[in-house]
């Protein structure tokens, strides 16, 4: 019966707790929060993109400008509060803080110094933020024959989703905040199968047609004016070097202009694709190719047997 072992299975899970990478060895600290993040997100959206998420009516004849402050006062306050929580997590001499709210009274000034300059940084970055992504709005439409209109992309599109999220992600991944970028991308990447890691380099007018199964690694570099389509693979010849590799450039270079098919790999840190390059579907792509060229399997053969055909 279950509540015979139940004494031996505390026993056992409580002995485990000793393990460096339960959360418990860490008394008084928290990682931030998932829910609260995913907020952060959905809130940034609203400002972004008012009208689209939210209840406010904004039009040029009336003045936004009281809903863009308090929703930043509010965001800004929930987002330096998970930056302490992520900082302080890392950082070995917070390991005997007991407030379990993490007040920046209780936590090294250098780390309150670090978020207000991260806060700072972050928040004066997102009027560009928002009009790279206005860029990122034409790619999609211009892209698409199926987009209705430019509103539709905004307000349906997982591709330019995931783009949000990643371009937000990526000023706090280049400003060395941990957790808190993995958290955001891994959020688009749950609701969308687009999985863009917060250290790629992204260019302007950047699209993403249908999108499931994408992956673009860390060190993937991308410049403007790129298609890419379901399924394809930014990707690492390798990672069995393990955290050995942390920091070296394992993912490919897509140069502008370049568009990806459905289904195709393109892998290596030194895998350079250039401007204007076109690379087929279900193609695996392991080295450079010049500009202007034109990548796809030769002489793919389809089949098709008939009941009662002999193979």
């Amino acid at each position: 019966m279950f509540g015979d072992n139940l004494e031996r299975v505390v026993a056992a899970i409580e002995k485990n707790y000793e393990a460096d990478e339960i959360f418990f060895t860490k008394p008084g600290l928290r990682f931030p929060s998932r829910s609260v993040i995913k907020d952060i997100l959905k809130n940034l959206r609203r400002v972004l993109f008012p009208g689209y998420f939210g209840e406010e009516m904004l039009s040029v004849n009336t003045s936004p400008k009281y809903f863009i402050g308090e929703t930043l006062i509010q965001i800004e306050r929930q987002l330096r509060q998970q930056i302490i929580l992520a900082l302080a997590y890392m950082d070995s001499r917070c390991e005997d803080t007991v407030d379990p709210n993490l007040c920046e009274e209780c936590v090294p000034s250098d780390i309150v110094m670090k978020t207000n300059d991260v806060c700072t940084a972050f928040f004066d970055e997102l009027p560009h933020i928002q009009q790279v992504l206005l860029t990122d709005v034409e790619a999609l439409y211009d892209g698409d024959p199926a987009a209705g209109s430019k509103e539709e992309v905004i307000f349906s599109y997982p591709g330019l989703y995931a783009i949000y999220v990643y371009r937000l992600a990526h000023v706090l991944y280049e400003m060395n905040v941990p957790i808190i970028p993995r958290i955001m991308t891994e959020l688009a990447h749950s609701g969308t199968g687009i999985d863009i890691g917060a250290g790629a380099k992204i260019g302007e007018y950047f699209f993403i047609d249908h999108g499931t199964g994408v992956v673009i690694g860390e060190t993937t570099e991308i410049g403007d004016h790129v298609k890419i389509y379901q399924g394809v693979t930014l990707g690492a010849l390798s990672t069995r070097g393990g955290q050995r590799l942390n920091g070296v450039k394992r993912h490919p270079t897509i140069e502008d202009n370049v568009t990806i098919y459905s289904n195709a790999s393109v892998l290596g840190g030194q895998t350079v694709i250039g401007e204007g390059s076109v690379i087929a579907g279900s193609t695996f792509v392991t080295f450079s190719v010049p500009p202007h060229s034109r990548v796809s399997v030769k002489e793919q053969e389809i089949t098709v047997r008939q009941p009662g055909e002999k193979d």
